[in-house]
């Protein structure tokens, strides 16, 4: 067995960062050299994978024709996104770091851990390498989500998180066992010919039940309903860049992992779907359906924004499954790369929304913050109108709404694969579900360029803002303004969440310049892919 070492280049990078980090932690013990250090391995990582995915599909790690790493075109993009986004949380992070409020070196150390963990699931070619790569991009968000240790609700929302990924992570480990011992096989390639229906064990019960419980477990990693209820406590709980962090890698990282089992679009080598399309085609469509309408409605009664964006990660989570459900009616040779193709392309057209989203609402609060309530943010946009600008489009983009045409194109994709796909209902419900998600969208947006109460600070109207500038609060405040007392306890204190926010007083600061620079390039992108969406299209297609 020869090791091509080209193939495993971007995770040879990204594990080496992590190693890096420490080792700079060590040595310098400086917060600023730590994630300098980070940050060009993440870069480094970035840049490596499209060289490793360029030409022909690489294999390693091979015993006859099956393969446990196979990095292809598709590999290097998602290789690409996770190191571009752990770069991106870096930035957001920038001010949480300065403020001594996390461990810069552990912090740092985590997200490499995960970046490694993202790398190599993209190129798994069997469901050991598959289940470990995802635990690994998993795990160190556990202990990231507490990295604010004096917060008692960031201690609560890892222990929810821990306990629930546990549960679904086993789920996942007996699904795959039971499909070893039904059928003798482990890696992707080798279980599409067992369990075709000329195969060796195609319909037997155990492998029926085997099944299911890999699709039912790895759900739990895009927060499909019913194994959603973790994400709105945990991301409420967890500092904001992580928040951000969780709601599009941990997304990414789900839908890879779904996509390499369900859909003959990973990795490269697979003629079909690896595991059988009659029984993961009922299921998936069944998890879109209520997935999208359960974060829909219950989007609609949030009043605080991290929990509104948590939701609405729920939602979309519902529209990029719908493809994968609609594989039950479309079963043809190429079905399962054109539906697979779709939901690559939508999540990639998600995690660059969500992520400006989440940069937005970062460069709106203080460093230790969380979210706040939405109502919180009213006037925010009259105040900061760049940033006010681009969380807007975010929003607009997310709802599928020009000039959010990066989340326009993401619907049209997924709504053309379901009716080329046979599954007009299940474009229906995509289409119903959408209307329904702009509710909540411009509810927000709306609320950024509300007027400003009458006792906003003198000034705020015309943005005008000095770091470390104190103002007297009145009965109601936006973001970066000014938040009463009362309302805070009210809310907040409670679930240990806004206790470093003063009492009496709020600071009026300037966002921090890296997050402001992440904000912009996030949504210059979102443009330049809202007009050219057939860049991301050829990209998936390859």
């Amino acid at each position: 067995m020869t090791v091509d070492h080209l193939a495993l280049l971007p995770a040879y990078l990204a594990a080496g960062t992590a190693v890096l980090v420490l080792l700079v932690d060590l040595a310098v013990d400086r917060w600023g050299a730590t994630v300098l250090a980070a940050a060009a391995g993440a870069v480094a990582t970035a840049a490596a994978a499209p060289l490793a995915g360029r030409g022909a599909d690489r294999r390693t790690f091979c015993a006859g024709d099956a393969c446990s790493y196979l990095f292809t075109g598709r590999s290097a993009l998602v290789a690409t996104l996770f190191a571009m986004l752990t770069l991106g949380v870096l930035a957001l992070s920038v001010p949480l770091l300065r403020a001594g409020a996390v461990p810069a070196g552990e912090y740092c150390f985590l997200l490499a851990c995960s970046m490694t963990g993202g790398v190599a699931l993209g190129a798994a070619g069997d469901l050991i390498t598959l289940i470990v790569a995802l635990e690994t991009l998993t795990l160190p968000l556990y202990v990231l989500v507490a990295a604010r240790r004096t917060i008692r609700a960031g201690a609560e929302a890892a222990v929810t998180f821990f306990v629930v990924s546990v549960v679904a992570t086993a789920v996942t480990l007996l699904g795959a066992a039971l499909l070893y011992a039904g059928t003798g096989r482990i890696h992707l390639n080798g279980l599409a010919a067992a369990l075709d229906p000329g195969g060796a064990a195609p319909r037997l019960p155990l492998t029926t039940v085997a099944v299911a419980l890999v699709v039912l477990g790895l759900a739990f990693k895009v927060a499909a309903v019913p194994f959603h209820a973790w994400a709105p406590s945990t991301y409420d709980g967890a500092p904001l860049p992580i928040a951000g962090y969780l709601s599009t890698a941990s997304k990414l990282g789900g839908a890879v992992a779904l996509l390499a089992v369900a859909a003959n679009a990973w990795p490269g080598g697979v003629a079909g779907p690896a595991l059988p399309v009659r029984i993961t085609g009922p299921v998936l469509a069944v998890l879109a359906v209520l997935t999208m309408t359960v974060g829909n409605l219950v989007a609609l009664r949030q009043t605080r924004m991290v929990r509104l964006l948590a939701w609405s990660s729920v939602s979309q989570a519902g529209y990029f499954l719908a493809p994968l459900g609609a594989l039950a009616v479309h079963r043809d040779a190429g079905a399962g790369s054109a539906l697979g193709g779709a939901v690559l392309a939508y999540v990639v057209f998600y995690v660059l929304l969500e992520f400006a989203a989440f940069a937005a609402v970062v460069a709106l609060r203080p460093a230790d913050a969380d979210g706040g309530p939405i109502a919180g943010y009213r006037g925010a946009a009259r105040r900061h109108p760049l940033i006010g600008a681009a969380f807007v489009l975010a929003l607009v983009g997310l709802a599928g709404l020009p000039p959010g045409l990066a989340g326009l194109f993401a619907k049209v994709v997924v709504v053309r694969s379901l009716l080329v796909g046979g599954a007009g209902w299940l474009a229906v419900v995509v289409a119903l579900n959408a209307v329904v998600g702009l509710a909540f969208y411009l509810r927000v947006a709306a609320t950024l360029y509300s007027p400003l109460p009458v006792d906003a600070p003198a000034g705020a109207a015309a943005g005008w803002f000095r770091p470390g500038r104190v103002e007297p609060t009145g009965a109601s405040a936006a973001v970066g303004a000014s938040e009463p007392a009362a309302a805070v306890g009210a809310s907040e204190s409670a679930a240990g969440v806004g206790a470093s926010e003063p009492a009496a007083a709020a600071v009026l600061h300037a966002p921090a310049r890296s997050v402001v620079v992440a904000l912009m390039i996030a949504t210059v992108v979102a443009v330049v892919i809202g007009f050219a969406p057939q860049l991301v299209l050829d990209v998936v297609a390859r």
